[in-house]
């Protein structure tokens, strides 16, 4: 069946990179937009970036622009988030979802993976 799996989170220091992986199964990835999403405990679920289907249009929350890229890898079916200048704020479980363009409704999401930011 389809399913979506993250892998790459972990503990860093602050000023740290990380970077994430969604790798799909089951489907073909090219046919859709992904968006990295994350959840801090005790807060909402936020937005954190989006990629188009061909990879040509991408989004950023205002509070990670300039320090995560996205990007898409379709031979692998895989999308990542490069993550660079981590700050403890950015410590959440990260999800990625699958969606016909990007801020549309969510298809499909994985499991998630834990980014945590701590000296």
């Amino acid at each position: 069946q389809a399913q979506l799996v993250e892998s790459g989170g972990g503990l860093v220091q602050p000023g740290g990179s990380l970077r994430l992986s969604c790798t799909a199964s089951g489907f073909t990835l090219n046919a859709y937009a992904i968006s990295w999403f994350r959840q801090a405990p005790g807060k909402e679920t936020e937005g954190v970036s989006c990629i188009g289907t061909r990879g040509d249009s991408t989004w950023y929350k205002d509070s990670v622009k300039g320090r995560f890229t996205i990007s898409r890898d379709d031979a692998k079916n895989t999308v990542y988030l490069q993550m660079n200048g981590l700050k403890p704020e950015d410590t959440a479980v990260y999800y990625c979802a699958s969606e016909l363009v990007c801020h549309s409704v969510v298809l499909d999401k994985g499991q998630g993976t834990q980014v945590t930011v701590s000296s």
